[in-house]
C-alpha cells in the first residue's frame, strides 16, 4: 500500500515538474499554436462578401457562413426565358486564395413539352464566376487595407 502511494505521489510530482518547465506544449508553458481564424464567420470574409456581391442578381436560397456554403435559387434571364441557372458556392478556407473557392452551376432548359430538363453548363462558366468573385475579393481586401 505504501509502495503504491509513493508511486502515485512520484507520478504526480513528475507531471507537475514537466508541466512547469515549458518544454511540452499543452502541459505548461511552451508555444501555443496560433490560429488564423477570423471572428464571426468560419471562412474568408472577403470571399464571402465578394460572392454575395458578385451573384447578387440571383435569388439567395440559403447561406451558411460557418460552413462556407452559399446556395442560390433558380435564376432566369429575361432575355432567355427558356433556360435557367442555379449556383452553389463553396468557400473552403479562411485565407484569400484561389483554391479556397469552388463554384458549381446547374442549368436547365425547356424541352418541346415545356418541362425543365438538365443541360450542360459551359466549362468556362464556373471558372469565370470564380475569377469574378476572386477579383472582387481582392478589391475588397485592398480597400480594407488602406
Amino acid at each position: 500500500m505504501v509502495l503504491v502511494r509513493g508511486a502515485a505521489i512520484a507520478l504526480v510530482a513528475s507531471g507537475l515538474m514537466l508541466g512547469g518547465c515549458g518544454g511540452i506544449p499543452g502541459l505548461g508553458g511552451g508555444e501555443r499554436p496560433t490560429t488564423t481564424a477570423q471572428a464571426g464567420i468560419g471562412v474568408n470574409a472577403f470571399l464571402w462578401r465578394a460572392t454575395l456581391d458578385t451573384l447578387s442578381f440571383m435569388p439567395l436560397a440559403n447561406a451558411d457562413p460557418w460552413g462556407g456554403v452559399i446556395n442560390y435559387d433558380w435564376y432566369t434571364d429575361p432575355q432567355t426565358p427558356n433556360e435557367r441557372f442555379k449556383a452553389t458556392v463553396f468557400i473552403l478556407d479562411t485565407r484569400l486564395r484561389a483554391d479556397a473557392l469552388n463554384v458549381t452551376v446547374t442549368k436547365e432548359v425547356r424541352d418541346a413539352a415545356g418541362q425543365w430538363v438538365g443541360a450542360r453548363v459551359a466549362a468556362q462558366t464556373e471558372t469565370d464566376l470564380e475569377n469574378a468573385i476572386l477579383t472582387k475579393a481582392r478589391q475588397l481586401n485592398l480597400s480594407n487595407a488602406g
